[in-house]
């Protein structure tokens, strides 16, 4: 990750302490969403919400959308989390370059499409460096524990491709305030296995079989285990990175199903 990149939004100190609700609608399955804005150190992030309309409060979960951002897949998937009693919270990590969407996306990505994306998509993770990882991260996590909908205590944290390395971080950083750490066909050991120590919540990685091989599976393992973490951590069958995404070639049904069958028992055990 680079560190050099200037900050682009004025200085926490001239953030108004409020959050703004700029659009509210409600699904005929009673799940209500809405695009929020989130206070930071450098400026205000937008984010997705979803949870079920009335009653409460529930469970936070902070889902880190994948490099591609917030679209209607992140949507989707935080919806069909939120409709299993949780208020769910997706932030664009890259609003620094802008509210959502940052760059623009084909309704499908495919192999075609994907070289010019990733152009436009690396410098910006480039640019988010752990500094700025965890003051968001710290942001984020306030907002949630703001919440009138938002139960009191930890909160769960969960994350897709890059966005599964800043759930890793989120729950290096912050442990006692994340209950649960899931992440999906991300690079989980990006800053290397040390730092994973710090969490105390139970894990689980859903690794892609494109992503991991399984020698590299067992050392991970084996390094989770020697830190004494409650974790599992597996390879999923004939998968790509990116397998939960819907609108993207690499995506597996199977896959996304099995996602949904190990994070869904996470979170119930965590709360």
């Amino acid at each position: 990750m680079t560190t050099g990149t200037p900050r682009c939004n004025e200085n926490a100190d001239n953030i108004a302490d409020t959050t703004e609700t700029t659009e509210t609608t409600e699904t005929a399955d009673t799940i209500e969403t809405g695009t929020l804005s989130v206070p930071t150190p450098d400026g205000t992030a937008d984010a997705f919400a979803a949870f079920p309309a009335g009653g409460g409060p529930y469970p936070g979960i902070l889902m880190y959308p994948d490099g591609l951002g917030i679209r209607p897949v992140l949507r989707e998937m935080a919806q069909e989390l939120a409709g299993h009693g949780y208020y769910v919270l997706v932030p664009n990590v890259f609003y620094r370059h802008g509210p959502t969407p940052v760059i623009d996306l084909p309704d499908h990505i495919g192999a075609a499409e994907r070289p010019q994306i990733m152009g436009q998509v690396m410098p910006l993770i480039e640019a988010l460096d752990a500094e700025r990882v965890r003051a968001d991260a710290e942001a984020y996590l306030r907002f949630l524990a703001d919440r009138p909908q938002v139960s009191a205590g930890p909160v769960g944290v969960t994350g897709y491709c890059f966005g599964g390395l800043l759930a890793v971080r989120t729950a290096v950083a912050y442990p006692q305030r994340v209950a649960a750490l899931a992440a999906f066909h991300a690079p989980v050991a990006a800053d290397g296995t040390a730092p994973l120590a710090a969490i105390t919540a139970p894990i689980h990685f859903g690794h892609a079989a494109s992503d991991l091989t399984p020698a590299a599976l067992t050392d991970l393992n084996a390094a989770l285990t020697e830190a004494n973490l409650d974790h599992t951590s597996e390879i999923y069958p004939d998968t790509e990175h990116g397998f939960t995404m819907s609108d993207t070639d690499a995506f597996s049904e199977p896959g996304l199903k099995q996602h949904w069958d190990r994070l869904l028992p996470l979170l119930e055990r965590a709360f």
